[in-house]
């Protein structure tokens, strides 16, 4: 038995999401896993380090599995090449300790969330991006963002009900101008169903003057989801990176 770390990056715009829907076709997870069975012969649990939305994107998703098969790692990789949707690539395979699993073993994650600030069409971006012309306040995003740092309670910035903590620590945010494009870089421990989409459309509400600030620190004391800002768009949440 060999124990793989897969690295895939894709585009989310026709997919469901990472998470395998019961025997509903559509997920990131249900494509890749079914490949990988077909390739390798056998049943194929495929584990993910993180869900993403309808819609979101990955830059460099980390799997795991394992399998019985004899194939070398790059007999498996040129297959998952061939084979694979040209919106899912398989960027590397390699063989992990029996113990790593891509979830359970991640230590950081990074999302950066596009918005396209500009008055100006966005034609050839316009699936990764959140198209917004407002002016935006940046230095008022950036105070906001500094509050929301640490280690907190973030149930105000997540969506639906889950018996499970909320409590995560979010290292650094990050605001950039890159020509026409805002990037909002994330980055912690974890992060909830939704949160950084939250996260995203409450800064954005601060930098377009429709709350203040100062406010973070209610928000997340509220522990309630109506407390915070919209949900933006999936298309502009890119998973960057994560670490073990």
């Amino acid at each position: 038995m060999t124990n793989y770390r897969l690295t895939l990056a894709y585009e989310g715009t026709r997919y469901r999401g990472w998470q395998r829907q019961g025997n509903t076709s559509g997920s990131i997870e249900e494509k890749v896993g079914s490949t990988l069975s077909r390739i390798l012969g056998e049943d194929i649990e495929l584990h993910g380090s993180g869900r993403t939305d309808a819609g979101v994107h990955a830059r460099a998703q980390q799997a795991s599995f394992k399998t019985a098969s004899e194939m070398s790692a790059e007999e498996i990789l040129s297959a998952l090449r061939q084979y694979l949707p040209e919106d899912i690539g398989a960027l590397s395979l390699q063989e992990a300790d029996m113990r790593f699993h891509a979830r359970l073993s991640a230590k950081e994650k990074t999302y950066v969330y596009r918005i396209w600030n500009s008055e100006t069409p966005c034609v050839f971006r316009r699936r990764w991006v959140w198209v917004l012309p407002d002016r935006l306040d940046i230095a008022a995003m950036e105070s906001a963002a500094a509050q929301l740092c640490g280690k907190h309670d973030f149930s105000s910035f997540r969506t639906g009900k889950s018996n499970k903590s909320a409590v995560r620590t979010v290292t650094a945010i990050e605001l950039e101008r890159r020509d026409k494009e805002l990037w909002l870089r994330f980055t912690g421990d974890g992060f909830l169903y939704n949160m950084v989409r939250i996260l995203t459309g409450t800064l954005v509400e601060v930098g377009q003057g429709k709350r203040s600030a100062g406010s973070m620190g209610a928000i997340l004391e509220a522990k309630n989801r109506t407390a915070a800002g919209i949900t933006a768009p999936p298309q502009g949440l890119t998973l960057w990176e994560v670490r073990y």
